[in-house]
């Protein structure tokens, strides 16, 4: 079925960010999975032409659009590059939110232009090595203290966590007040007692920094917290919830078309028993199938898109897209190493490498189980 997501603007810009990435980072990511980092110069070459502040007002140096179908095309590109080192997807799809609707104007002035323009690296800091999809578990605490708050505690398996400027932590600033004793403050590169940990050592997406961060009584201004008041941080997160999901299911099915892509075509050429894979019934099953699911998934994602633009996109709606795209993901990459046979376990062909680069898509943004858990609530049990 045709595809009719995007219009000649969406195509257009997706020509430009095709273009700069086969010149500005597919000759490089190997080499960045080796360093275990992307180095900050591409960030601002990708600031220079655009890919970062669709939201961001005309202002404050953004596009000021508010059309998720550009974050779709980033995403979808990055993928098709196998470029699973690039941090853009947190930095436009789950930070700007908080960055462009949270913030008052002297925070405007003082964050947006460097987000835009690449120059300001954004984090987010949720999980602990103690709380993960329980946000209401988190320890790191902010005491206030005149016009400061005293931030104390541990982040673990933070997203741009090496490169970040700019990180919005979670942190607890009334113990005792369940979900509306948590407040979202930013702090910034160079605060004292604010330590970046070391990169962690993950199983795939190796270019990706990822580290744990430390807190010891960071002072960190009133003027750097995110709303109006205190104890807001929970209902502000689940605000932004749905939009980080989606970015998820967008590269899933992104993902699982890239490699199904892949495997047809090596399926055309790969002999076996002296005629190709492809013309084994059982190899034309499994493509069948894979095909058949991935466009359903795929159509269902546009619609959420479609439903995000129109700030109808539920909790629920984008708990159903996260987790049925990212279990498919998972299916179909894997299918295809099989049908890959032993070239599929070595990572010279693609396959191999988005097949590690994958496991991860079911478990952060919220779990598969944490996905049914709010799809379940919903029917009033």
């Amino acid at each position: 079925m045709r595809r009719d997501l995007f219009d000649e603007e969406h195509l257009l810009f997706q020509e430009t960010v095709r273009e700069f990435m086969a010149r500005e980072v597919t000759p490089h990511h190997g080499q960045w999975e080796k360093d275990g980092i992307v180095p900050r110069e591409v960030w601002k070459k990708a600031g220079e032409i655009g890919m970062f502040g669709f939201s961001v007002p005309e202002e404050y140096g953004g596009a000021g659009v508010t059309d998720f179908r550009f974050n779709a095309v980033i995403v979808e590109e990055i993928i098709r590059h196998g470029a699973s080192g690039l941090g853009f997807g947190l930095h436009n799809d789950i930070m700007a939110p908080y960055l462009v609707d949270l913030t008052d104007e002297e925070q405007k002035r003082r964050w947006l232009p460097g987000f835009a323009s690449g120059e300001l690296i954004t984090a987010i800091a949720m999980t602990e090595p103690g709380a993960g999809s329980d946000l209401q578990g988190i320890r790191t605490t902010a005491v206030r203290d005149g016009d400061h708050y005293l931030v104390n505690g541990q982040k673990t398996f933070i997203t741009n966590g090496i490169n970040a400027d700019l990180v919005v932590v979670v942190a607890k600033t009334d113990p005792v007040a369940g979900a509306r004793g948590t407040t979202l403050l930013v702090v910034e590169r160079g605060m004292e007692g604010f330590g970046h940990g070391r990169n962690l050592d993950k199983i795939g997406m190796k270019a990706q920094d990822t580290a744990e961060l430390f807190f010891e009584n960071v002072r960190v201004p009133v003027a750097n917290r995110l709303g109006a008041e205190e104890g807001q941080g929970f209902f502000q997160l689940m605000n932004n919830l749905p939009q980080e999901r989606l970015s998820i299911a967008v590269a899933a099915v992104a993902a699982a078309e890239v490699v199904l892509e892949q495997t047809i075509e090596y399926c055309k050429s790969r002999q076996a028993f002296g005629r190709t894979i492809g013309s084994f019934q059982n190899t034309r099953f499994v493509l069948a199938e894979l095909a058949t699911e991935t466009e359903i998934a795929r159509h269902y994602v546009d619609k959420c898109i479609m439903a995000l633009n129109a700030k109808e996109l539920t909790v629920v709606d984008a708990a159903k897209a996260k987790w049925w795209t990212t279990e498919l993901q998972n299916k179909v990459i894997d299918r295809c190493l099989q049908l890959h046979g032993g070239y599929g376990y070595m990572m010279e062909y693609p396959v191999a490498k988005a097949w590690i680069d994958s496991r991860v898509q079911t478990i952060y943004g919220g779990t598969t189980e944490i996905m049914k858990e709010i799809i379940g609530r919903s029917f009033g049990f």
